[in-house]
């Protein structure tokens, strides 16, 4: 029967060749602003590390003064040096790790590239193993390194790619800022979308060209680039990145077995602040904060509102054609109440209209799937055309893809519903009279 419904829709079609354009149109219009949204919106807020996110927690502490404390407000986003190296002493989890942004000026001796800036990550060695970065060649440093402040570095394919052509350059020499990194490691493909361990550098987009031990990066004076927040009015002989400085500028990332034992790790951080507190460097009374990737990325409303409300928007004018949809399938079905009727005296149930209108309004809704895709395709398109670090990111993977076809069948098959409704009601008596 499906074969003969199909029939009967194409002759439909080509009696009303105007008509069908219109609801094909209509469809592919609403699924192609609705799938380019989606779009976007999907690439923005998806799980950067899917299958680990639920044991990866950022930790938040509050050391300011007690001038000014609000109960239950929120903590500082960051760490001080100091607080971050003790936790990473105290080793409470199954990987820990203090990371900070930073940039510097990249040269390689004998090369013929011009000196040129790259972004830059100050992190510990726990950093690679929590966050599963792959490696094309070599692997991260180790702890040692990080307390004998080696004088190594990680970079990126991009980076290895412009300087050495792609080959293995472990063992090479890089020099940041005038200072020689021995290359330990070169990174696989590997840029997490969102940016979330380090949303101050930028939020999507490529991940850092060159990770540095960041013990070594304090000692060589590398530039930190990122959120600095200090809170005290006393004066302090260093700088501000020294470890008595009490400025907040520190991101700390732990990973645990479980996600159940996150309230064991937060009593574990409520204990250490009552202790601070106990040796007159905190003022308040305990305020600690633990979020795991998802939670983090919520919090820090990673996703632009206006790209929100785009989709709503795109899933408003959806409906709106939708209405018109129904109207134009009304129009036609009932036009055609003659034939139906005709049809319902030969024996035909009001099922089988009902059946074959549903059809007519699928087939509409696949045309339709077919001129939305070309729709959110273009859409995407332009999107990438804006200077916004998302922009690259926006590409039509194949779930998004079968998921246009399946929002034009589902958005027309809906608008059908009413119009096969009322057309299997024809009342074939009454249309026979009238032929």
């Amino acid at each position: 029967m499906l074969g003969y419904y199909s029939r009967l829709a194409l002759r439909s079609f080509r009696r009303n060749r105007v008509l069908t354009a219109l609801m094909v149109l209509a469809i592919a219009l609403g699924v192609g602003a609705c799938m380019t949204t989606l779009t976007v919106f999907q690439v923005l807020s998806g799980n950067p590390m899917p299958g680990k996110s639920q044991r990866l927690f950022v930790v938040q502490l509050d050391p300011r003064p007690a001038a000014g404390h609000v109960a239950g407000e929120e903590p500082e986003t960051m760490l001080t040096r100091l607080d971050a190296e003790q936790l990473l002493r105290q080793k409470q989890a199954v990987h820990q790790a203090m990371m900070a942004g930073g940039s510097g000026t990249i040269r390689t001796e004998g090369s013929s590239h011009r000196p040129f800036k790259a972004s830059m990550h100050f992190t510990s060695s726990d950093f690679f193993p929590m966050f599963d970065t792959p490696f094309r060649f070599g692997a991260g440093w180790s702890a040692a390194d990080d307390d004998a402040r080696a004088r190594v570095a990680v970079i990126a394919p991009e980076l290895n790619a412009r300087l050495f052509g792609g080959g293995d350059s472990t063992g090479r020499e890089l020099r940041v800022d005038g200072h020689a990194l021995r290359i330990v490691g070169v990174l696989d493909d590997w840029a997490p979308q969102p940016h979330f361990y380090n949303l101050w550098m930028r939020g999507y987009g490529e991940s850092e060209q060159v990770f540095v031990p960041f013990q070594t990066a304090v000692e060589l004076d590398l530039q930190h680039v990122g959120l600095m927040h200090c809170f005290s009015h006393e004066p302090v002989s260093h700088e501000h990145t020294a470890l008595d400085r009490p400025c907040s500028w520190v991101q700390y990332w732990v990973e645990l077995e479980d996600p159940a034992q996150a309230g064991a790790y937060k009593a574990y951080l409520d204990r250490y602040s009552a202790a601070q507190r106990d040796a007159g460097r905190f003022q308040r009374p305990p305020n600690t904060r633990l979020r795991n990737v998802m939670q983090w990325l919520e919090h820090r409303r990673v996703v632009p509102g206006d790209v929100r409300l785009q989709m709503w928007l795109a899933f408003g004018f959806l409906a709106v054609c939708l209405l018109n949809t129904v109207s134009l399938l009304l129009a036609k079905f009932l036009r055609r109440s003659g034939e139906i009727g005709v049809r319902r005296a030969l024996g035909a149930t009001r099922g089988q209209v009902f059946r074959q209108c549903l059809v007519e309004a699928g087939a509409i809704g696949l045309a339709g799937g077919v001129l939305g895709l070309g729709f959110a395709l273009a859409g995407l398109w332009v999107v990438r055309q804006r200077p916004t670090g998302y922009a690259a990111l926006a590409q039509l993977d194949l779930p998004m893809l079968l998921l246009t076809f399946v929002l034009a069948l589902a958005a027309s098959l809906l608008a059908g519903l009413l119009p096969a409704w009322r057309a299997m009601q024809v009342t074939p008596a009454i249309q026979l009279k009238t032929q």
